[in-house]
């Protein structure tokens, strides 16, 4: 059995990671120029036993004239018999580089992971395998992240690289054999805002996810904006093949799950959000759907004006 967690432990996956980029980019931090709290709550495969289910909160604001931003982001997920709690500080520096209103940041994380395996909701092969027994075994690992953000008020785009170092410092751990460590994701992203007039806009956008071992991911995502104050869109999950992987299963299926979610500003400072993910999957028939559930608030600075609040509805 023990190949079986040789392949290391994927990252979480959530659908809205749309309304604050930190989770997928450290580079993002600090691009609302407020003091911003965000917190999300994901149930996976709903009435399936072992589901994957994930918590998150990340707290963030800009400091030094808006040109350097600070996050604290803090998350727990479970799947199964695996755990994974991560602790990460962001630190982001932004500067002008166009005529346009651009702005490109470099940003960099690090912080600590835990990941876990919990023996007693295994059922091995082998009982007395001396990698899996009944107890719950826990590690402590220092991690890093890295990306890279550039913005202008129509346009973004940004690429991030995280879990670097993990994988590295697990070989003189006990049981390390046995504990799954995350690999290495790279993230890829672009979207833009569309004045469609009336007070309608539109926001498209893309997300490319790839681990250089399992399957490539893209999620393709169309918003719209109603009064400043209402996001209603849509997302299609799919998988795509940029390059071989021979030790992928070759039989999975592309398709992976088309997701709707909404948005709204209850007050100014107040914004809540919720996802439904139906999988398109062979799974599909397994369980009923998942379930995502999303709060952020803004803490008003001294000198807050109408065009902070604008920019908070446009961000990305």
């Amino acid at each position: 059995m023990l190949p079986l967690f040789t392949q290391g432990q994927q990252d979480a996956q959530f659908s809205q990671y749309i309304f604050n980029g930190i989770y997928i980019n450290p580079a993002y931090a600090g691009y609302r120029q407020e003091l911003n709290a965000h917190t999300f709550y994901r149930s996976q495969w709903v009435g399936v036993p072992g589901a994957p289910q994930t918590m998150s909160l990340a707290v963030d604001g800009a400091v030094s004239g808006n040109r350097m931003g600070l996050a604290l982001q803090v998350a727990f997920d479970k799947i199964g018999a695996q755990s994974l709690f991560t602790m990460y500080g962001n630190y982001a520096y932004r500067f002008p580089v166009d005529e346009n209103d651009g702005y490109l940041a470099l940003g960099i994380g690090a912080g600590l992971i835990q990941p876990g395996l919990d023996g007693s909701k295994l059922d091995p092969n082998n009982p007395n395998d001396r990698f899996l027994n009944n107890s719950k075994r826990t590690m402590t690992l220092f991690d890093s992240r890295a990306g890279v953000y550039y913005s202008n008020p129509h346009f973004f785009a940004g690429a991030s690289l995280d879990n670097i170092t993990a994988q590295y410092m697990d070989k003189n751990e006990p049981g390390s054999l046995a504990i799954p460590i995350p690999k290495p994701h790279i993230y890829l992203t672009a979207g833009g805002l569309i004045d469609m007039g009336n007070d309608i806009f539109l926001k498209p956008s893309f997300l490319l996810k790839d681990d250089t071992g399992g399957p490539t991911n893209v999620d393709l995502n169309s918003f719209i904006l109603l009064n400043k104050m209402l996001w209603i869109g849509a997302s299609y999950r799919t998988g795509v093949t940029l390059y071989p992987k021979p030790h992928l299963q070759q039989d999975l299926m592309k398709r992976s799950a088309v997701i709707g979610m909404v948005e709204i500003y209850a007050t100014p400072q107040l914004r809540i959000g919720y996802a439904y993910d139906y999988a398109l999957n062979r799974y599909r028939t397994y369980n009923n759907g998942t379930h995502e559930i999303s709060i952020g608030y803004y803490i008003q600075s001294k000198g807050h004006n109408s065009a902070l609040q604008q920019m908070r509805c446009f961000a990305f």
